[in-house]
């Protein structure tokens, strides 16, 4: 937390201004200056407050659901096809297994986890290529951690592309292909599944810039740094650190 991490993902949807750099999907450079730009190159962002920024709590499940997709489900003049977001809705909660009595229960009234499903669902019913989910098990139970797991995993095996950003180093060792580790601001390295270990990642968690270096290319310093990573087997050197 506080590593910029957020920050940046907020940049990749427009939500706040970026200063430098490009997006590119698929290869194609793409121009994202707010939200419903991102959301048009197929983008979905699961904000870690769920309930502040990802939900209407005082609306059903079905209404929730819909909430990013309504111009599909709008007619030319505007008005909208209430047996056409129930379908997709009904859809939606057995897809997710979406424990509620009803697709017409309130939000705030689910548990955690499933309030988590429904914020996932709505960027499904929109069909988004590439979802970035912010903390997605923060403040679910066990159980609830598994089947969000499970639903990832079957997301990215669907063909979907996932940035996930996370404070639980398991979780990030247990579903990540690549790492992009950052420390106040900055990448301090890229890592492969095979390459990260907790011992590594804590590592270019800490790594902070010295005084008076100034700014580095990412790549330069993702290849410097790999060559000062720490052993894998924290025995080797005598466990310090």
């Amino acid at each position: 937390m506080g590593a910029g991490r957020t920050e940046v993902a907020r940049a990749l949807v427009g939500a706040d201004h970026k200063s430098a750099g490009v997006i590119k999907i698929h290869g194609e450079e793409v121009s994202i200056s707010n939200p419903a730009d991102a959301v048009a190159a197929g983008v979905g962002y699961l904000s870690e407050d769920r309930k502040r920024y990802g939900l209407l709590l005082d609306q059903d499940v079905s209404a929730n659901l819909a909430l990013s997709s309504l111009g599909k489900f709008s007619s030319a003049i505007g008005f909208i096809n209430a047996r056409a977001i129930l379908k997709a809705a009904e859809r939606q909660v057995a897809s997710l297994r979406i424990k509620t009595p009803s697709i017409r229960q309130t939000v705030q009234n689910l548990s955690g986890g499933n309030q988590q499903k429904v914020v996932i669902g709505k960027w499904l019913t929109r069909d988004c290529d590439v979802l970035i989910f912010d903390e997605p098990t923060r403040g679910i139970d066990v159980g609830a951690k598994e089947e969000i797991y499970d639903l990832l995993e079957k997301l990215t095996a669907a063909g979907k592309s996932i940035i996930m950003i996370s404070s639980e180093l398991p979780e990030i060792l247990r579903l990540s292909n690549r790492i992009a580790v950052m420390c106040e601001g900055r990448v301090t390295s890229i890592l492969t599944a095979d390459e990260a270990t907790p011992e590594v990642v804590m590592h270019f968690a800490t790594l902070r810039q010295p005084e008076g270096l100034g700014d580095v290319a990412e790549s330069d310093l993702a290849d410097s740094e790999r060559a000062r990573k720490p052993s894998r087997n924290a025995e080797e050197d005598g466990g310090k650190r």
